[in-house]
């Protein structure tokens, strides 16, 4: 028997929860799943990088044949998948049905970086530097950003993606993209989005921080000292800081970090954004999240 796992018509972090519920109750059997794109809009870089997050573990779930992906049945957005390098990695996590097209170089479209594995300290490197000369340009021309800001830039990526080699326990994938934010700010940003299917922040952290927490222990209290208290699994003096590198980079341009695992999420919210700062209780998925985003600078009006 297969079980169906539907893909939000429009897939980003807001309908990422409805995701992860079909996903949640559809593994609950240990039947194969169907991943159905079908019907799919759009879907943003973190969209797209936890779709693949969501194979992997069902890949790792003990299901003999690999999980089934349906395609998108839109030219434009099975263009923007292949764009985007999405498929490039999907063909080892899925059997895919329906044609997919050759898409165009991602030099070509606003695909700064395009979907890309991260599995070793190497890997992150190689994504800074690949990333670093085109970004440049990108935060000074079209975000207004004061061009030291690209140092800053380069930190908040490389420690996203960071994040994946020390916590994770399996690899991951970071997608950077620069687009028109409409939902609630009229400017242009760039977003980077980082997923991974592995442990997640409460299991990396628990044999450190669990004791420290006592009853309050789990998701929550696991995002809350990794972002907020810069706590890290790591003792040695100096380690930990990326999380809180990135929120001080984010506080001096109006950026927005939030990240998910497990079955809580946790956001710094800058006064753009809607957004809620905790969420406990979400349906579970596995390993961790992270959505961060860039603004351009000046009036939102555009």
């Amino acid at each position: 028997m297969t079980r169906l796992v539907e893909v939000p018509t429009q897939f980003d972090d807001r309908s990422f929860d409805q995701f992860a519920g079909a996903f949640a109750e559809a593994t609950k059997d240990g039947e194969r799943l169907l991943f159905d794109a079908h019907a799919a809009e759009w879907a943003s870089p973190y969209g797209l990088v936890a779709l693949l997050a969501a194979g992997q573990a069902a890949k790792r779930s003990g299901v003999a044949e690999l999980p089934l992906l349906t395609a998108p049945t839109q030219a434009d957005v099975l263009s923007y998948w292949a764009r985007a390098g999405f498929f490039r990695e999907a063909t080892q996590l899925f059997e895919i049905h329906g044609r997919l097209p050759r898409g165009k170089p991602a030099e070509e479209s606003d695909v700064l970086l395009p979907v890309t594995p991260v599995r070793a300290a190497e890997d992150v490197h190689e994504v800074v530097s690949k990333i670093q000369q085109r970004a440049s340009a990108i935060l000074a021309s079209e975000l207004q950003l004061d061009p030291r800001a690209t140092m800053g830039f380069a930190m908040a990526l490389s420690e996203a993606c960071q994040n994946i080699v020390e916590h994770a326990g399996t690899g991951g994938w970071v997608a950077v993209q620069s687009y028109h934010w409409r939902r609630t700010l009229a400017r242009r940003v760039v977003v980077i989005a980082v997923a991974d299917a592995g442990v997640g922040f409460r299991h990396s952290l628990e044999p450190t921080q669990a004791k420290r927490f006592g009853d309050r222990w789990g998701d929550a209290a696991a995002l809350e000292a990794a972002l907020i208290q810069g706590v890290s699994r790591f003792r040695d003096p100096g380690r930990g800081q990326g999380l809180a590198g990135i929120r001080r980079y984010l506080a001096r341009w109006e950026g927005k970090i939030a990240i998910r695992s497990g079955t809580a999420r946790i956001a710094i919210v800058p006064s753009w954004d809607d957004d809620v700062p905790l969420k406990d209780g979400l349906p579970a998925f596995p390993g961790a999240q992270v959505l961060i985003i860039i603004p351009e600078q000046g009036s939102t009006a555009r």
